[in-house]
């Protein structure tokens, strides 16, 4: 996959929204308010179109994902029954490492799909090493059978306790396990960019 490389601190600084979701970047835009660069220099006005692409950027480096897979991903949800927005954000949302990510068993969704990746997550029962892999109401999510991954991943869901678990997965941090209990619809998903504008940027 084709990471971002640009200091992620510069990023919320210059959307003025933590995408990330790490309480770090909160307390990085209270330090900072403004964003990175020159404060005296005049910024151009944006036009419609950049406010779409802002809006698509927010999306697509929030969940970490490159611009074949973002275009592929807002095609599929435009073939899709329902409001093409709607259905965009419930796809990012199943996901498998960004349920593993809002269970809490990583601290980011960048380490969710590394561990993923290295075939420390089951679905199921059985090991899944595909971040992308879309889950289904029903199906669970475990770790490795092996002490070293299941003490990794109890500290991590210890370090991210603070943060709410969505109402569609249900967690057991005794079994580390987490289960999607019903699909996601859009009232639950939290809002960091303007959906409707990342569609009209697709439809030109």
């Amino acid at each position: 996959m084709a990471r971002n490389e640009k200091a992620k601190g510069k990023i919320v600084r210059r959307l003025g929204v933590n995408i990330y979701g790490n309480s770090k970047y909160d307390k990085l835009m209270k330090k900072k308010p403004n964003p990175p660069g020159n404060p005296k220099k005049m910024r151009t006005r944006q036009t419609e179109y950049g406010r779409q692409l802002v809006e698509k950027q927010k999306l697509k480096w929030a969940y970490g994902l490159s611009e074949k897979q973002f275009s592929n991903l807002f095609y599929k949800a435009k073939a899709m029954k329902g409001v093409t927005g709607h259905n965009m954000l419930i796809m990012l949302e199943r996901r498998l490492d960004n349920i593993v990510y809002r269970l809490g068993m990583a601290s980011t969704r960048s380490q969710a799909r590394q561990l993923v990746s290295h075939g420390h997550i089951y679905v199921n029962g059985r090991k899944v090493t595909i971040p992308s892999a879309v889950l289904r109401a029903g199906d669970t999510v475990g770790v490795k059978e092996r002490k070293s991954t299941h003490d990794l991943v109890r500290h991590l869901i210890a370090d991210n306790n603070v943060r709410p678990i969505p109402p569609w997965l249900a967690v057991s941090k005794d079994e580390l396990t987490g289960t999607v209990s019903v699909l996601p619809t859009r009232d639950v998903i939290p809002t960091i960019a303007e959906e409707q504008l990342i569609v009209e940027f697709y439809s030109k």
